[in-house]
């Protein structure tokens, strides 16, 4: 498969994960804007992939992260964004979405393990209900502190304001 065909819409992405659990495989769903790809990215995906895992990638649209983070964001464009997790090993798809949750798209995937980072816990996870009360299980992934897009921004700023 190439990185490309990674990235596929929930009309293409549902029969290939009803192939997937006639096989057996477990389905994990994560999201996020993944603006200005790091370490705490791919950490984070690494270790949501396990070895018996299909990792399902949802990621904001531009127009959502505009939503989320304010108008100068996002920095990557969808296109290049997804295309850039598309291309890590730990990814089996991509699928983007323009709402500010997931909550839909969590519906229409039906993961069998919902991934949110450490930093989650505690606080309502969207889908949440969808996964458990399909026996389904919410996972916290290790969250490496103060670092995150927003951080690397910000020290972009304060860099380029002591020049």
């Amino acid at each position: 498969m190439t990185t490309r065909h990674k990235v596929i819409t929930m009309s293409s992405l549902r029969p290939k994960l009803a192939l997937l659990r006639r096989q057996g495989r477990v389905i994990a769903f994560t999201n996020g804007c993944f603006d200005i790809l790091h370490y705490g990215h791919v950490s984070y995906l690494e270790a949501a992939k396990k070895k018996d895992r299909v990792l399902v990638v949802g990621m904001n649209t531009d127009a959502s992260v505009r939503g989320l983070k304010g108008p100068e964001r996002p920095i990557v464009s969808q296109d290049q964004r997804a295309a850039v997790l598309a291309g890590l090993a730990c990814v089996d798809f991509v699928v983007l979405f323009d709402d500010p949750t997931p909550y839909a798209l969590i519906k229409a995937v039906r993961p069998d393990v919902l991934l949110k980072g450490a930093d989650w816990k505690g606080k309502a996870v969207a889908g949440s209900d969808i996964v458990t009360a399909q026996g389904g299980r919410v996972e916290f992934v290790t969250f490496i502190e103060r670092l995150s897009t927003t951080n690397i921004v910000e020290k972009i700023r304060q860099q380029c304001r002591a020049v």
